[in-house]
C-alpha cells in the first residue's frame, strides 16, 4: 500500500457510506 493517503480517504469514505446506509434503514423503518 504505497498510497497511504488514498487508503485513509477510502476508509473514511466507506465509514460515511455505512453510516448513511444505516441512517436510511432506520429512517425507512420509522417511516414504515
Amino acid at each position: 500500500m504505497s498510497n497511504a493517503g488514498l487508503g485513509d480517504y477510502g476508509t473514511g469514505f466507506a465509514l460515511i457510506v455505512v453510516l448513511f446506509i444505516l441512517l436510511i434503514i432506520v429512517g425507512a423503518a420509522c417511516f414504515c
